[in-house]
């Protein structure tokens, strides 16, 4: 029987919540109320905390600045690059790893490793095998005629460099949870189907895919607003720098820049309101379109 709460209850409640409020509002609440409200400081004293003068200056310089605009074109071209592969490819590798195959454990293992492996160190190994010189993938491309590439300094082919390297570290994750929506598919359905004569293609476009829509949808909207909110894998594959001639700089990074570099702390704020914006609009619009061909 359900016992309604009372008095007593939601006080004892609130008093086990209270050290996980406590950290939630000091480190994730208060730091997004307060860059809004720095989104439109126009005059402001860092040292002495005091504001001179509101405005929209702020906003105004963003949308006037040729700088901000790369960093959304390479963040738009990152997000492109990153999330169509990287859930094709998962979900390649996680039908492969759902059959009966010798070693699945490790095999699984192996792909998830990756994603909770620490940023610096995959990093320090993919500056190895992006070096021109001695580059492990260059070599490689050597076997078959091909040139090198000068992946990390060549302005060309930053982005990529980064594409391919959070692809192959996102993948883990993406692995597991439609690994998952795989196991939780009825077998009678494939039975059914091949008793039908249905073919394996067959199989996996009319019931494989409608089935794991809910999961594909989650993932595509996980996905997206990871990548918008890529840092970490650009400041550490180039060394503390937006790829060469900033060739890899993202919104994010934009923002690191104009806050801790240039001491732009109401630009910075600014453009962290204009990145929220643009993720909240692009998941609305999965929402919308994503909802209407889920299957349950």
């Amino acid at each position: 029987m359900i016992q309604k709460p009372t008095f007593t209850s939601t006080w004892k409640a609130l008093l086990y919540l209270l050290p996980a409020l406590v950290i939630l509002l000091t480190f994730n609440i208060y730091p997004i109320i307060k860059s809004f409200i720095m989104s439109f400081y126009t005059d402001y004293d860092f040292f002495k905390d005091i504001v001179y003068e509101y405005g929209l200056d702020n906003f105004t310089y963003i949308f006037q600045d040729a700088e901000f605009w790369k960093s959304v074109v390479n963040t738009l071209v990152f997000v492109i690059g990153v999330v169509p592969l990287s859930i094709v490819i998962s979900l390649g590798i996680a039908i492969l790893l759902n059959t009966k195959i010798r070693f699945k454990g490790i095999f699984r293992s192996i792909y998830f490793l990756p994603f909770v492996t620490s940023v610096i160190a995959i990093s320090m190994v993919w500056r190895w095998l992006y070096h021109t010189d001695y580059g492990l993938i260059n070599y490689s491309l050597g076997l078959f005629g091909i040139e090198k590439i000068a992946w990390l300094t060549d302005p060309q082919w930053a982005m990529p460099a980064i594409i391919i390297m959070c692809i192959w570290k996102g993948l883990g994750y993406n692995i597991i949870i439609f690994l998952a929506g795989l196991q939780n598919i009825d077998q009678q359905l494939y039975l059914a189907a091949q008793i039908d004569g249905a073919k394996p293609w067959k199989r996996f476009m009319n019931i494989t895919l409608p089935m794991l829509s809910p999961t594909m949808f989650f993932i595509s909207i996980v996905s997206v607003i990871n990548s918008f909110k890529v840092f970490d894998e650009v400041f550490a594959l180039f060394d503390g720098k937006p790829g060469p001639a900033y060739s890899a700089q993202t919104i994010v990074y934009y923002i690191f820049e104009k806050f801790y570099n240039e001491w732009e702390f109401g630009i910075a704020s600014a453009a962290a309101i204009i990145l929220f914006v643009i993720i909240f609009l692009i998941t609305l619009i999965q929402l919308r379109l994503g909802r209407s061909r889920i299957i349950y």
